[in-house]
């Protein structure tokens, strides 16, 4: 396949070097021009993409901030050819959706939403790696919903990732989704580790501290974007959770060992009713 990239960073990076592995002839594109250098002396892409070229992808993937990657779209759409399929890889999906759906139906190619659900605490193409994706769920969003030969496509254009599961939604139930499962631990972590007492951790702290504090090492020009464009989802968690904070706060207040154990009961219950148990 000939395969476009929009974007060298993590995602991007990773992209471009699992499809080069896998044989496949790689167009890519990042408005940094070092990061472009590096990537071409790694040797993971073929082409500089662009409107001359752009026209020749079988699939182009879009893994750069939502309104950068939007603003691409609108400006290339007129090049990209009628048979592509483009996929955008960002963290939200009604902002890009929206976009990326009407310009689909104008120009006459085809758009999905897609977001992999993997990545690490650091950002930018040193750390991108072909495996990165292995075994990882990835999450598609499509215009229509029984299109059985365009999931064998979305199915198909993936395959060198190497994705556990394929997972179709929509743009609203994604967004929602994702406040919990991925920015409300985001805020979290990032709040967390601001106690005056995190100064004082070392010796003191194992794998729960770890765990927690992973993700406060994030990249915070993309992350504000991102939680802005999903911020009425976002903040109904982050009600949620100041609420429960809370329950647990006043059990203490009032020495109440009897609600406190409760509170503690019900949220471990609550794991294992969703996870499983132990993992």
């Amino acid at each position: 396949m000939k395969i476009g990239i929009l974007g060298l960073g993590l995602i991007g990076g990773s992209l471009a070097k699992a499809y080069k592995a896998a044989g496949h002839e790689i167009f890519a594109y990042d408005i940094d021009r070092a990061t472009m250098e590096f990537a071409s002396v790694d040797g993971v892409y073929d082409h500089c993409m662009d409107e001359t070229n752009i026209g020749e992808c079988e699939a182009v993937l879009l893994a750069v901030y939502p309104t950068a990657c939007m603003e691409y779209l609108e400006k290339m759409s007129p090049h990209i050819a009628k048979t592509t399929l483009v996929m955008d890889m960002g963290g939200t999906k009604r902002y890009s959706c929206e976009i990326g759906f009407a310009l689909a139906e104008k120009y006459g190619y085809t758009f999905v939403g897609g977001h992999p659900m993997a990545g690490t605490q650091f950002s930018g193409y040193k750390y991108a790696s072909a495996d990165l994706f292995r075994n990882a769920p990835m999450v598609v969003v499509t215009a229509v919903h029984d299109d059985i030969r365009l999931y064998e496509r979305i199915k198909d254009t993936l395959a060198p990732m190497g994705f556990g599961k394929l997972s179709y939604t929509t743009a609203e139930k994604h967004d929602e989704t994702i406040a919990f499962t991925s920015q409300l631990a985001h805020v979290v972590s990032n709040a967390y580790v601001k106690s005056p007492t995190a100064k004082q951790h070392k010796g003191f702290s194992a794998g729960s501290y770890k765990d927690l504090t992973r993700v406060a090492w994030l990249n915070e020009k993309m992350w504000t974007e991102l939680f802005l464009e999903n911020r009425d989802c976002l903040i109904r968690e982050i009600d949620t959770i100041i609420c429960s904070l809370n329950e647990y706060k006043t059990s203490l207040e009032q020495n109440n060992a009897e609600t406190l154990e409760a509170l503690l009961r019900d949220g471990r219950i609550a794991k294992e009713e969703i996870d499983g148990g132990k993992e």
